[in-house]
């Protein structure tokens, strides 16, 4: 199968989008189904307006820590996987498993 001029073109075509997309785009402002005024996130997370719900929501996000993230100083949970990796631990910036160097 050749790589052919065509092809490079299709997929820089279909790549643009991805590229062209704005690091710092600002939220945008829409209603639930409820009626809810809410704020959508370029990184997908949303929050409610109304500064009460807001509160509430916050507290009852809380409750489950699992949603917070790393806490700072800690490594890992890239992308919302895996664990979080506090200093002291045995894998706590390990660098390269590769062999060199070592």
């Amino acid at each position: 199968m050749k790589f052919t001029c065509i092809s490079f073109l299709t997929l820089l075509a279909l790549s643009l989008p991805v590229i062209a997309a704005p690091d710092d785009a600002a939220p945008i402002e829409t209603t639930t189904a409820n009626g809810d005024k809410i704020l959508l996130h370029p990184n997908g997370k949303w929050e409610y307006v109304d500064k009460v719900k807001k509160a509430e929501a916050d507290k009852v996000a809380k409750q489950y820590p699992e949603n917070q993230g790393c806490p700072p100083g800690t490594q890992g949970g890239l992308l919302g996987l895996g664990r979080c990796i506090p200093p002291g631990d045995k894998d706590f910036n390990r660098g390269s498993m590769s062999g060199k160097g070592r």
